[in-house]
């Protein structure tokens, strides 16, 4: 599995409604991955309309301990927030 690249949870949008995280894909779409994938162990955020794939750079305990990270747009984060 060729990945397109590597991007850190912080950077994905989560959408609390859908429990989905969310980042922009090259083509105008955007790479999801659910929290309940991200619960299971899974990485891999797929783009719904092109075959890109990135891997997710994410603590595996922060989300079976109930502390997954959450963008601003969501709500007050659970934990420290990086900015760009």
């Amino acid at each position: 599995m060729a990945f397109h690249d590597e991007v850190e949870i912080e950077d994905f949008v989560f959408d609390p409604e859908t429990e989905t995280y969310t980042y922009p894909c090259p083509c105008g779409d955007r790479f999801t991955i659910t929290k309940e994938e991200l619960e299971k162990g899974e990485d891999v955020a797929r783009c719904p309309s092109c075959s890109l794939i990135v891997k997710v750079i994410y603590n595996l305990e922060d989300f079976l301990h109930g502390e997954a990270v959450q963008s601003q747009k969501s709500g007050p984060p659970k934990q420290t927030m990086i900015s760009h």
